[in-house]
Parts: C-alpha cells; sequence; structure tokens
C-alpha cells in the first residue's frame, strides 16, 4: 500500500507524517506542491501541518491553490483517502473537500498541548481501531483551530455521522466541540489535533499509532 504526502513552502509535520505512515508499514512518496501529478498507485494522501505559505492571506488558501491539489481533488472525487492534519485539515476546507472554516482560536492565542478527544464515529478507516465513544489524547498546535460552520452544515454533520473526533475540553472555541470531521463517503478525514505527533514510545503517547495502523489494516483489506 502506498501513501503520498504533500510539501508546501512551511510544512512542519511532513516528515512526521510520513514516519508516521511508514511505521504502519506503507511505502511513502514526499510530493512537492508545485508537481502536477501523484506517484501511481496511491492509496492514501496526507496533508501535513505546519504553515504552507506562511499563513497568508488565510491558513490553507494558498496552498488549496498548489498546481498537485488539483491531483489531490481529483483522487478524493475518484474515491481515494485523504488525511489532513492541522494546517491540513484547513487546507482541506479551504479545497471545498471539507466543510467548514477554521477560524482564530476564539483566546486568540496559540495553543500547544495535549488535549483530550472522544472518538465520536468508530466506523471510519481512520477510528476503527478505537470505536465510538473512546476517549483518547492527542496533541495539538495551532492558532487558527476553531472550527465554524453554519447550523444547517454541523446539523448535516451530525445528522450523517460525520464528527470524527470531538474535544474532552474545548481548547479553542471549536463549534460542538469539533475537533476532526469526515467527507460524506468518510474517505477524507481533516483534524486539528496531530496523530503523527503520538504515534511512537519516544514520544511518550502512542495513541495516535492505532489511527495509522487500522489505516493501514482497512486499506490492505480494501
Amino acid at each position: 500500500m502506498k501513501a503520498a504526502v504533500i510539501v508546501f513552502p512551511g510544512s512542519n509535520c511532513d516528515r512526521d507524517m510520513a514516519v508516521a505512515f511508514e511505521q504502519a508499514g506503507l511505502q511513502v512518496d514526499m510530493v512537492w506542491h508545485k508537481d502536477t501529478a501523484l506517484p501511481q498507485g496511491v492509496d492514501i494522501v496526507g496533508v501535513p501541518g505546519g504553515f504552507s505559505f506562511g499563513d497568508y492571506l488565510r491558513c490553507g488558501a494558498i496552498a488549496a491553490n498548489a498546481p498537485i491539489v488539483n491531483e489531490v481533488k481529483a483522487h478524493a472525487d475518484r474515491g481515494g483517502y485523504v488525511l489532513g492534519v492541522c494546517n491540513g485539515f484547513q487546507v482541506l476546507t479551504e479545497t471545498g473537500l471539507l466543510p467548514g472554516a477554521l477560524l482564530r482560536n476564539a483566546g486568540l492565542k496559540y495553543i500547544c498541548r495535549t488535549v483530550g478527544l472522544k472518538v465520536e464515529n468508530g466506523e471510519s478507516v481512520y477510528t476503527t481501531g478505537y470505536g465510538a465513544g473512546t476517549e483518547i489524547a492527542l496533541p495539538i498546535a495551532h492558532h487558527d483551530g476553531n472550527y465554524f460552520a453554519d447550523d444547517e452544515t454541523l446539523n448535516r454533520l451530525e445528522g450523517e455521522g460525520r464528527v470524527a473526533f470531538r474535544y474532552t475540553d474545548n481548547p479553542n472555541g471549536s463549534a460542538r466541540d469539533i475537533a476532526g470531521i469526515l467527507s460524506g463517503n468518510a474517505r477524507v478525514l481533516g483534524m486539528m489535533p496531530h496523530p503523527e505527533r503520538a504515534s511512537e514510545s519516544a514520544h511518550g503517547n502512542e495513541d495516535g499509532a492505532r489511527l495509522f495502523a487500522h489505516l493501514t489494516e482497512a486499506l490492505t483489506q480494501a
């Protein structure tokens, strides 16, 4: 199974994501933002955290218009899997692959700490390793992680079971404590917390490793 990790100027979690994929048994290709094609045979695309293009305009706005993103969108439209973490989540909302937007944290301060999460949807390929209702802890590191959508969109996400994770103690003001959401076919996940930063014993926390391990297992069985 193969993963591609997109690299933008300002990405700083691209290598972390690649290592997490590799440790879960995936072959990984790093793909530069100016490339116009994904490697053949890619099963999942990772859009990593960081500060793409210095977070100018809006976080993720410039990256969402990079040449390679057209191919990421086409991959998703074909039913391919996409994982966007932190800045990657911001990019996915800017592309329209996921609804809503990530606004400035309610406290207007950058937050970098480990937070508690509750798994809401335990049936996606990303969350089957946890199960619904499981509480885990993952690190966050963001200034613009306040998830916002109108009530109609929020109700649709809730009704369709597309809320993947919620904060147990909301750190940033996100609507309905939402920390991560899924696309309509549950193959695209955007989340602000960093599972790749909690994926091995050296991190002092391996709660994120289960996401990558069971993702690989689900892709292998697909």
